[in-house]
């Protein structure tokens, strides 16, 4: 009787892997907003204020793989969130920066969203949260590919319900608006559940684009109660708006476990720039903060989880950026971008998988405010940075692999190094365009009407 009951429960797991086999796999990605380099447990800097407050979060890392050097395309929200939806460099159409409320502009109807790709394929898609890649009608992301939005136009919002919330900060379902009810992170989280519940039978690609740790810090009391060990009221505030991302983390892993689908859904986590340490997060040993492109700025927190696919603990050190999300998720489902969508991203699955130690060396760029603004390069170990803009800014050069905090500026030292990679960002920079909006903008919102003073 008990060999045959084992012989069962084999015949069970092996229908159920060979179920699974056959499916696309499904997608979630975690998206934080203005976090630490190091607030969180799973990276190996993390301060130890923080190293105990993120087990949902630490736990895709423990179950798959912690990418050690992964970047933002961006350095503030609203442009890496471009780069990462469409799988190229966001500069290429006018996207250096953060897009300002009211803007009657948005991400160019001419790029192509990646999840209009996974709808071809049979995937249902949502997106829950935080939007800000345009305000119109033409841009709401209804028509940009997702299936189901729930969450805000804008960049930012309270956590608490407002009397009278704008257009554009309320928290809205597919245009409509929804009642002020609940605290932000929580409503998420719940949103993020319901569509998993809602759409386990069939491949689903839902994105998660949470507020939380970004300002205001406006953290939950009965969060602060768990945190008597900090003491600065600043770094305590941003630490409760952590531990609510945590837990929301925590509510939709356990929906993915209850509704059966662990073993065929990809998680990843990261966060959308380099944390914002005027409110709380800190970076270390990162230099630089949000809004800046040393380290501190676009290096970001990153892992990823597919069980039986990715070998857990793992840790890929090959820089991997944003831009390859797209192409990664898509080769996942079988299949591959066309070629004339033009995508600056690649597949980080064979080195996440173990199918290869390593991929071709490659150049990743960034840019913030246009040719006039700051911009940077990397290829392998080194790093350019010209900080153009700033007074007696000029290029320099650091090398990563053993100065990860950009301290020591070797390029008198390499000038065959300079001169390559000051080569190669000019090429790529030929062929950007200039912001639409913003610092050193060519658009039609580059210089807003002054309003006539009453006399």
């Amino acid at each position: 009787m008990l060999k045959h009951n084992l012989c069962g429960v084999l015949l069970g797991l092996l229908a159920s892997t060979s179920a699974f086999a056959d499916k696309k796999p499904n997608v979630v990605i975690l998206y934080s907003d203005d976090a630490g380099y190091a607030d969180f447990g799973f990276q190996p800097n993390c301060v130890e204020d923080m190293k105990k407050l993120t087990p949902h979060i630490d736990s895709i890392a423990k179950e798959g793989a912690r990418f050690s050097n992964a970047y933002m395309s961006g350095c503030v929200c609203s442009p890496s969130r471009a780069g990462l939806m469409t799988g190229r460099y966001q500069q290429r159409f006018g996207y250096d920066n953060n897009l300002p409320p009211g803007s009657k502009g948005g991400l160019d109807l001419n790029e192509t969203f990646g999840v209009k790709h996974l709808k071809g394929l049979g995937y249902k898609t949502g997106l829950v949260g935080k939007w800000h890649l345009g305000y119109q009608p033409q841009f709401h992301p209804n028509k940009r590919g997702f299936d189901w939005f729930y969450g805000l136009l804008q960049g930012s919002r309270g956590y608490f319900p407002y009397d009278k919330p704008s257009a554009h900060r309320v928290i809205q379902e597919n245009g409509e608006a929804t009642k002020e009810i609940g605290y932000v992170t929580d409503r998420f989280g719940d949103a993020a559940c319901q569509f998993i519940k809602e759409h386990k039978d069939e491949p689903f690609y839902l994105f998660v684009s949470f507020t939380s740790p970004h300002g205001p810090l406006q953290p939950k009391p009965e969060d602060l109660k768990r945190l008597e060990h900090i003491t600065e009221k600043k770094r305590k505030n941003y630490a409760g708006l952590v531990l609510s991302l945590d837990d929301n983390v925590g509510k939709i892993l356990k929906e993915i476990d209850q509704a059966g689908i662990k073993d065929n859904t990809i998680v990843i986590y990261t966060n959308d720039n380099g944390g914002q340490t005027a409110l709380g997060a800190d970076n270390t040993p990162l230099k630089g903060k949000k809004g800046t492109i040393w380290e501190g700025g676009t290096r970001v927190p990153f892992a990823v989880r597919w069980p039986h696919k990715i070998k857990p603990g793992s840790v890929v050190d090959q820089p991997v950026i944003s831009l390859d999300i797209l192409p990664s998720v898509v080769e996942a489902a079988g299949d591959q971008i066309p070629a004339d969508w033009k995508l600056d991203g690649r597949s980080f699955l064979p080195l996440a998988t173990g199918k290869e130690a390593s991929l071709p060396t490659r150049t990743l760029h960034w840019r913030k405010d246009g040719s006039k603004g700051p911009i940077s390069i990397r290829e392998g170990k080194w790093k350019l940075i010209h900080n153009r803009g700033e007074a007696g800014a000029k290029p320099e050069l650091y090398d990563l692999s053993k100065d990860i905090s950009e301290s020591t500026d070797v390029s008198s030292a390499n000038p065959e190094i300079m001169a390559q990679l000051t080569a190669k960002m000019k090429a790529w920079e030929s062929q950007m365009t200039e912001p639409l909006w913003g610092p050193n903008s060519v658009g039609k919102e580059s210089k807003p009407e002054k309003k006539k003073r009453k006399k």
